[in-house]
């Protein structure tokens, strides 16, 4: 109807309705003329309009009022040809996505078919069993289900490569269109008209598999081209080498491909790919892309490089474009795996066996990115601050590859570690090596005559959404941050301008402003510019601006997406940064472990420190007496936390043992900063050890207490009346530092509360590495030396005012201290020393 009425506008041009309602008729000269000026001056209120018209003799004879009157119907005419344009796009998106839903329903009454059949059949032989036997060789009924064999043929020779390829072929065609496959939706991703797609994962098959199929704006070409380069948009995937490619039938090709893919933390090792993928076009003008591993020991171009990886495995995969009439591609994406999860912990296989992940991390993620750069050919995206689309997007998986390549440390990128003995809790690994500009050129690059030093760790969380705790870490970044280590990476940046140690002092002013650069099209992942406002302590420059930027790429910060993870990835920037400019990326990645309801997996998974050695053995999975575990256990991730400084040769040790307190201190940050905002709070902790050889939290807190009571006659939670989980909380949150230290020879910390790692600055594992004498001066030493026959004789003392330190080598003031045995409830036996210092300071 709007197509019928703009033609006959259109037809009609040289006659207008005038402001009285008369039509009015134009010669050909006058209507041209009119159109020179409407090109040239397209707004009413335009001055240089109305000096056209005046300075036009053919328009003089019109009226003012009837001219005015043509312009109006001009936009209305233009208006209604941009609209029917719009309709005629829409239109055939939705006879397409009709299409597509079509066959996907006649998919699914397929798959239906088949599981009645299967059901009837497995009816059959359980009514009568004789038949049961009979069932092994009777292959008549389509219902039986089969597993493909995939016998390996000669793959030294085109011919064996050709045969494999069409095998893969058909394999990958029957999971993407037929029934090979049992697909479930997705949980998360309903499908309707704003959906990017229909999603689906395997509900019961080997390896994990994902499904997705759309409608993209994209030629078939095209999106081949994108998807093929998997470097580009799989977050994941380190490197892809094409090793050998031959032509096949149809101007197919096929090639042998290794590929190798990132660890997404520090506690597992990284997967590589030995695959053949096949290139090729269907007689119905469809284009295929399929893949699947080989047998065999591709290992790459380095064997030594490629014994950092486990060999994991690709069943036949790939994607499906079939161009759209009108333009576009309806495209159908398989991913299906096996991670070789045996490989990994028992507490982090929920990650290498959920089909989920993969969708998540693959087979949506590469209908996005081809959504993406759609919308950006098509300039529906516009971004900040001038910058184009592709450089924004480089400078995005920039900082993502940067901060995967500082989470593994591959040997062959120049990554060593030191010192490193299995029983740290924070990593240190060198890189002296490190290019960190963004382009080959190498009169561009900037390197170090130290290199780069990277400190990691990963950690268990419990009962805190990813999404919520990273947008806390985003928007409260002095909770967590020091300012002067911000400035000091920032100012390494720049040659010869190594500060460290001799630091000058800064102060964070606690003004953080985010400008928005960019984001994907559903918001996953934002790219921003952080200003952070300082200014320094020296008088001499107290009126010098000492702002610190950083470019930041945020995802998963939303609660309600579907995302694999959540992280904050962030790098020192200068003010006006080049597209080449230099990236060291720092941050955090949250990865959620998705655990079916109720799994009771180990009570030691409540534990929210940094000592997984304990419960993260290879192998079956061993059972803690913890009671019933509750439904919170679905709730666990994986916190990695890496972070680069570059340095000067001289300076490495001074700068290994720097980032190793700032990352402790980040951790205790985070642990606190997760505490506070978890929906169930110091609850977390009941039922965890504290060490090996401790009692439980809970129980330890019961102690501490009853003890304090004992010796001192008074309560130390300033309440009796304290059950349960209100004692562990409540000591928790105590405003005095409370530690607890063993009866050793050397007395090391088991125990503090959230003031005494405050006071530390340390943290729950790291604690265990302190002896009681290392936080006291030398006068706190001798006090304590002078009282400790009073402690041991009568069961507490007082201690007077003194000073202490930090692990960051901080003065603490305390105004005085307390000491008292803490008695174990079932033998009376003394079990270790409680000291509560009241009223501390840093000095």
């Amino acid at each position: 109807m709007a197509m019928a009425v703009a033609q006959h506008r259109e037809s009609s041009i040289d006659k207008h309705l005038d402001a009285s309602g008369k039509y009015v008729r134009y010669t050909a000269e006058q209507v041209e003329a009119l159109e020179r000026v409407y090109t040239e001056c397209p707004k009413p209120s335009s001055l240089r309009r109305q000096q056209l018209i005046r300075e036009c003799p053919i328009l003089a004879n019109i009226e003012p009022k009837q001219i005015k009157v043509w312009f109006q119907n001009r936009r209305c005419r233009e208006k209604q040809r941009k609209e029917a344009s719009r309709l005629q796009t829409v239109n055939r998106k939705l006879t397409a996505m009709n299409k597509l839903l079509m066959e996907e329903n006649d998919r699914l009454q397929k798959q239906v078919s088949h599981l009645v059949c299967e059901n009837g059949y497995m009816r059959q032989q359980l009514h009568t069993p004789s038949a049961a036997a009979a069932a092994t060789t009777d292959a008549s009924c389509d219902s039986v289900v089969t597993t493909p064999q995939h016998n390996m043929r000669d793959a030294n020779n085109p011919a064996g490569f050709l045969s494999i390829a069409e095998e893969t072929l058909a394999e990958f065609l029957s999971k993407a269109t037929g029934t090979a496959v049992d697909w479930v939706q997705m949980p998360g991703m309903k499908p309707g008209p704003d959906s990017v797609g229909i999603f689906a994962i395997s509900h019961s098959c080997s390896g994990v598999a994902a499904r997705a199929c759309g409608l993209v704006s994209l030629e078939p070409t095209k999106i081949v081209e994108i998807l093929k380069d998997r470097p580009s948009w799989f977050r994941d995937c380190r490197s892809l080498e094409v090793f050998t490619m031959f032509p096949a039938g149809n101007g197919g090709t096929v090639e042998l491909v290794y590929t190798q893919t990132y660890a997404p933390m520090t506690l597992a090792p990284a997967r590589d790919f030995w695959t053949l993928r096949y290139t090729t076009s269907l007689e119905n003008g469809s284009l295929v892309v399929c893949e699947r591993s080989l047998s065999g020991s591709g290992a790459g171009p380095n064997a030594a490089a490629a014994a950092q990886f486990v060999r994991a495995e690709m069943l036949p995969s790939g994607y499906l474009i079939r161009p759209c009439e009108g333009g576009g591609s309806i495209i159908h994406i398989v991913d299906h795996l096996n991670l070789e999860a045996w490989s990994v912990p028992e507490v982090l296989r929920p990650l290498y066996e959920s089909s989920k992940v993969v969708a998540q991390k693959m087979t949506i993620a590469a209908l996005r990115y081809i959504r993406q750069i759609a919308q950006e050919t098509s300039g529906e995206v516009v971004y900040g601050l001038g910058r184009q689309p592709a450089v924004l997007r480089t400078f995005s998986q920039r900082l993502s590859r940067g901060f995967n390549d500082a989470v593994n440390g591959f040997n062959d990128d120049g990554w060593s570690v030191l010192n490193c003995d299995g029983a740290e809790d924070v990593i240190i690994a060198v890189n002296s090596t490190k290019n960190l500009s963004g382009t080959s050129n190498s009169a561009s690059s900037l390197t170090f005559p130290g290199g780069i030093l990277c400190a990691k760790a990963s950690m268990l969380l419990q009962n805190i959404p990813p999404a919520v705790l990273v947008r806390f870490l985003r928007e409260h970044r002095s909770e967590w941050a020091d300012f002067n280590v911000d400035a000091y990476s920032a100012a390494s940046l720049k040659a010869g301008s190594y500060a460290y140690p001799g630091m000058r002092p800064m102060r964070f002013t606690g003004n953080q402003i985010i400008m928005p650069l960019g984001h994907t099209i559903e918001h996953e992942e934002m790219l921003e510019v952080i200003r952070l406002e300082g200014h320094s302590l020296a008088q001499e420059d107290a009126f010098v601006s000492r702002d610190i930027h950083l470019l930041q790429l945020s995802s998963g910060i939303d609660e309600n997406a579907v995302g694999a993870c959540s992280e904050l990835i962030f790098a020192p920037i200068d003010e006006m940064f080049p597209d080449d400019a230099p990236l060291v990326p720092s941050g955090f990645r949250i990865i959620p472990l998705d655990l079916k309801p109720g799994d009771k997996k180990d009570a030691m998974t409540t534990n929210r420190t940094l000592d997984l050695t304990s419960g993260l053995e290879v192998g079956p999975a061993t059972s803690h007496a913890g009671g019933d575990a509750s439904s919170s256990y679905n709730n666990r991730s994986v916190l990695t936390i890496a972070f680069q400084f570059p340095f000067d040769s001289s300076m490495q040790d001074n700068v290994a043992a720097m980032a190793r307190q700032y990352v402790r201190s980040v951790i205790s940050s985070v642990q606190t900063v997760a505490m506070a905002i978890s929906p169930s709070g110091i609850n977390l902790a009941v039922g965890a050890k504290l060490s090996p050889g401790s009692p439980e939290a809970l129980t330890l807190a019961h102690w501490i207490c009853q003890s304090y009571s004992y010796h001192l006659g008074t309560e130390l939670l300033r309440s009796d009346s304290l059950v349960g989980d209100l004692v562990l909380k409540h000591l928790w949150h105590h405003q005095d530092a409370i530690l607890c230290c063993s009866l050793k020879s050397m007395p090391v910390f088991i125990f503090a509360n959230q003031a005494g790692l405050d006071m530390l600055e340390t943290t729950l594992v790291a604690l265990q590495d302190i002896t009681l004498d290392k936080i006291f001066d030398e006068s706190g030493r001798k006090a304590l030396s002078a009282d400790f026959a009073k402690l041991m004789q009568q069961g507490f003392a007082y201690l007077p005012a003194g000073i202490c330190m930090s692990t960051m080598g901080r003065h603490v003031s305390y105004e005085q201290a307390i000491a008292w045995k803490v008695l174990a409830e079932e033998d009376n036996n003394v079990h270790c020393l409680a000291f509560s210092f009241i009223n501390w300071s840093f000095v």
